[in-house]
């Protein structure tokens, strides 16, 4: 059962205060235990198209850690269906982390896929399709059409203006939702968790893709700790005083680098005076477990 709207949530911080700003988090980490944040809302209308045409089951791809899996994996076993994920890495199987250990138990197939197949897989849909015809097939990263329509609704839920909302950035299927919920209307940041120079040409592909033209955005390419998946000392101090200090548990792979790219951007004086400023907490700590596995000590509080 999902909470929705998700709640906002004020922040009091002495740099806020001294730079006369007004932060809040808007908590959709709080709909549903398992299927949280951006994937609930990517998945929404992905599972009601699935049920709607008469799929059995959902299918899709993620690596061995993927926050999507797991929460496919749990859309589907609420809904009754059946899933398949095809998971990158053939070294893998059902026992290697938390992330799918759990997908397993929400009844999902895993198969592992060579580095090399796994890229042929998700770049051949139809392929995949005709392969699982009873199967309802969904991008690595959940990001389509009706994913950004799910996404357009943490806007919409809003019952208050800002100046600014900041979101992490990944495959950009969120940010576009938010940026089209916006209609215009203040200015979206989004702080990538990714290294490169290709984001803005990928995002400007997938504006143009599902028809928005909105240009009230700009992607901050300076807090990715050395890419995807890649996390410091320094970020982790943080998001474990950020835990002690606002009972918000933020992720190293999203949330963290979101909330650490806003407070140098504070900072560095990039909001003006009297700016009301939302984050977008957008979930994704189902991995927390399978970080702090991974590290094999609890780095995480």
């Amino acid at each position: 059962m999902a909470t929705l709207p998700s709640p906002v949530e004020p922040l009091f911080d002495e740099l806020f205060a001294q730079n006369n700003l007004k932060v809040s988090v808007k908590r959709d980490d709080l709909i549903h235990p398992d299927i949280m944040g951006n994937k609930w809302r990517k998945l929404k209308y992905n599972v009601q198209e699935a049920k709607k045409l008469g799929y059995s089951g959902l299918l899709t791809f993620g690596g061995a850690y993927s926050n999507h899996i797991a929460a496919t994996a749990a859309a589907a076993h609420e809904n009754e269906l059946k899933s398949i994920g095809l998971i990158r890495g053939d070294e893998l199987n059902e026992t290697s982390n938390h992330t799918l250990r759990f997908a397993s138990t929400k009844g999902m197939r895993l198969e592992f896929l060579t580095r090399n197949s796994f890229a042929t897989s998700k770049s051949s849909i139809n392929e995949i399709q005709n392969k699982y015809p009873n199967y309802y097939v969904l991008p690595e990263g959940g990001t389509n059409y009706l994913a950004i329509e799910g996404c357009a609704e943490i806007v919409y839920e809003l019952k208050e203006k800002y100046d600014y909302l900041i979101t992490p950035y990944g495959t950009g299927g969120t940010m576009a939702g938010i940026l089209k919920g916006m209609r215009n209307e203040g200015k979206l940041i989004g702080i990538s968790s990714l290294k490169g120079d290709w984001m803005d040409e990928d995002f400007n592909l997938l504006l143009k893709k599902n028809k928005i033209g909105f240009k009230n955005y700009q992607i901050m390419k300076d807090f990715h700790f050395g890419g995807y998946g890649r996390v410091s000392d320094q970020l982790i101090d943080l998001i474990n005083r950020i835990k002690q200090k606002f009972d918000l548990q933020l992720d190293p792979i999203y949330t963290g680098k979101m909330y650490f790219g806003a407070l140098k951007l504070i900072e560095e004086g990039f909001f003006e005076s009297g700016s009301e400023i939302l984050m977008i907490h957008t979930g994704g700590l189902q991995g927390i477990a399978g970080y702090n596995e991974k590290a094999k000590k609890k780095i995480l509080v």
